[in-house]
């Protein structure tokens, strides 16, 4: 079963390969459109390229400390090392591909909807592809050299889950202050100070926003999940072994290759006409992968399970609803069609504040459904199965059943960027009003698909940390957790600060990065003689820099808190008494996940409100561009810009790293005792 395992990720990216190829092979478009395409290239690899190199060191302290203090030495330190690796060719692969889609989209856009829509979405499923496809290869390899002849070597795949948490949470991180900082700079002062409109090739910053857009949702999603893929194999295998032989270690493998197949399929169902809404394609290939995984799932269990066959089923369909609900519920927040986008954009026209008021109470009323909906997934994975360790493992089952439309999920979200940047060379390279018309119908998608996928992001990371909380009780012999004990309470609260600290940390990082950008862009149209009457041409390239430079400077504060306060704390108690450290660690744990999630929640579905609201006034609603609503609807939407693209899905990394580096510290800190 392990060669079917790795054939299904070879699987993976063999098709991964054949969609890179049909996109390239298309028409980039006259020479303005590759120019603009190249420049946006150029500075999403470069920057991705300078975070890489900045994280090496750090990689290869970590591989050092693993190879010399672990319980499986080198081992542990190789398992790492690959899924660092892993994480950053997929994030390679996504951004090569969808940077080079961009403009391939617009060409497309000049003949049809349909042609367009097919090459933006094949961009997409690309990083989606790739994020499934090296995420199980990396797991089943790792099981086969490290673990599948030695049960008890287990453990050692446990920083595989690490070393792609550690990539995820700085690819996030640095990702969103670079997008952020070059989104904040181009609106704040081109369309509110200078009046002209989104992606003008006048405005100093559109280059770097674009390239933002790739750096943020491509590869930090893309990470993001990876990650998420990883950390939850890894904690249903150890859970797993609760069961008889090794089918309990290998069924949450045997679903994410089920999960590739059926989302190979689900592609084929995209396509749409020139007429019809881009969504509807979109909801089919989701859809398709949906009953797909599920029909295997069934039979999975049916036939390889000794026991609670039905009880593990259904804990496995739980979480494969979450999916769809948890993306309605986030579809209904953030969508122009629904109330809530309506009435932050009605409260537009009494001013900026009132806007802000409304956005936020927005994202706050936004976390309920999709608690009581992880709460419900939850409570029927553990009970169902009876509870105890198989309840464990099927709330790890719940967590992979999730996960395994993660190929169709990533894919779904990166073709928001690529229709996003394809409305951007449009507007730059001048192109008739029709092709920004389907490019514009392309993105309003878009915008809808990115916030129901990082709806399906912090739903996966909250199932995902309690999994892995599972898998630290296991491993650190915490038969439960007394809160009635000061200490444990202490740790709870100590773990709840973490995430809002993380946020302080990361909006300020966009606040001051934005600062500088926003200096340079009045530069430009104070120095450059005819900018502003597009007579001139703007210095990309200078905006580009201050982005890279302020991401990759102010990532590193943020990036070490979480990992740094489970190893500061852990061990600085495990001096005096290793028994309370695990006790303590553990309430850390619980508390960073609930307030991690919360807050999540809260962050990305008002920043996606706010920006949906400016949309819809944009359409022509209150006034439409250039109104007193539409002004206030922009400041609400700059708030919103690190809300939903910085700190909000940074935050699912964050929940997670504590988790898996918790999973390498507990044993150490048990041999201790």
């Amino acid at each position: 079963m392990t060669n079917l395992i790795v054939a299904a990720s070879i699987l993976a990216l063999i098709f991964a390969a054949y969609l890179s190829r049909s996109v390239l092979k298309e028409d980039m478009g006259t020479d303005k459109m590759i120019e603009i395409s190249e420049s946006i290239q150029q500075g999403a690899m470069a920057f991705l390229n300078r975070q890489y190199k900045t994280l090496l060191p750090i990689a290869i302290i970590i591989f050092i400390i693993l190879g010399l203090l672990t319980e499986h030495k080198w081992a542990s330190a190789v398992a790492f090392g690959v899924g660092a690796l892993f994480s950053a060719c997929a994030g390679y692969l996504g951004m090569y591909i969808a940077t080079r889609a961009n403009a391939r989209t617009t060409h497309a856009a000049k003949g049809s909807l349909k042609k367009a829509l097919g090459i933006a979405f094949k961009g997409g499923s690309v990083m989606g592809m790739g994020v499934v496809g090296l995420g199980l290869l990396g797991v089943s390899l790792l099981y086969i050299f490290v673990a599948k002849q030695n049960p008890d070597s287990i453990a050692a795949i446990d920083s595989f889950a690490f070393g792609a948490s550690l990539i995820a949470l700085f690819a996030r991180i640095g990702g969103g202050i670079f997008t952020k900082a070059a989104d904040v700079g181009a609106d704040l002062v081109g369309k509110v100070e200078a009046g002209i409109p989104e992606d003008d090739p006048r405005n100093p910053a559109v280059i770097a926003d674009n390239v933002g857009d790739n750096v943020g949702d491509v590869a930090g999603m893309g990470a993001d999940l990876f990650e998420s893929y990883a950390a939850t194999s890894v904690a249903a295998m150890l859970l797993g072994t609760c069961m008889p032989g090794q089918i309990g270690v290998i069924l949450p493998l045997l679903l994410g290759a089920a999960g590739i197949v059926a989302s190979i399929i689900g592609t084929l169902f995209i396509y749409t006409g020139d007429d019809s809404n881009p969504q509807s394609g979109l909801n089919r290939s989701l859809y398709t992968s949906f009953v797909l995984s599920a029909i295997a799932a069934f039979f999975l269990t049916r036939y390889l399970l000794p026991d609670h066959q039905i009880q593990f089923f259904i804990a496995i369909m739980g979480g494969l609803i979450a999916n769809i609900l948890i993306g309605l519920v986030t579809e209904y927040f953030t969508a122009q069609a629904y109330s809530p986008v309506q009435s932050i954009a009605k409260s537009s026209e009494t001013g900026a504040a009132t806007n802000v008021i409304y956005g936020f109470s927005v994202g706050l009323e936004s976390t309920a459904i999709p608690i009581i909906i992880i709460i419900a997934t939850v409570a029927v994975a553990y009970v169902v199965p009876g509870g105890g360790v198989y309840g464990f493992y099927g709330i790890a089952l719940a967590a992979m059943g999730m996960l395994s439309m993660a190929g169709t999920i990533v894919a779904i979200d990166a073709y928001g960027p690529i229709a996003d940047n394809a409305g951007g060379i449009a507007e730059m390279a001048g192109l008739e009003p029709e092709v920004r018309q389907i490019t514009d119908k392309l993105d309003s998608v878009g915008n809808t698909t990115a916030a129901v996928a990082k709806g399906f992001a912090i739903g996966s990371a909250a199932i995902t940390a309690i999994a892995l909380f599972s898998a630290f009780a296991q491993r650190a012999g915490l038969a439960s957790l007394d809160i009635l004990n000061p200490m444990i309470m202490l740790g709870l609260l100590f773990g709840a600060m973490i995430p809002f600290l993380f946020c302080a940390y990361a909006m300020r990082a966009v606040g001051t990065a934005a600062f500088e950008m926003i200096e340079e862009v009045r530069r430009q149209f104070r120095e450059i003689p005819g900018l502003l009457e597009g007579k001139a041409k703007a210095d990309y390239k200078k905006c580009v820099d201050i982005s890279t430079k302020a991401a990759i400077k102010r990532m590193i504060k943020p990036g070490l808190l979480a990992p740094l306060s489970i190893i500061v704390i852990g061990f600085g108690i495990a001096i005096f008494n290793p028994e309370v450290a695990l006790n303590v660690l553990g309430g850390m744990l619980v508390g960073g996940t609930a307030s991690g999630v919360l807050l999540a929640l809260t962050m990305s579905n008002a920043g996606g409100a706010w920006d949906n609201a400016k949309k819809y006034i944009e359409a022509g609603a209150l006034g439409g561009k250039g109104s007193e609503a539409h002004k206030a609807a922009v400041v609400g939407d700059t708030i919103g810009d690190p809300f939903k693209d910085t700190a909000g899905p940074s935050l699912n990394a964050v929940i997670k790293v504590m988790g898996t580096i918790s999973l390498i510290v507990a044993p150490i800190i048990a041999n201790m005792m």
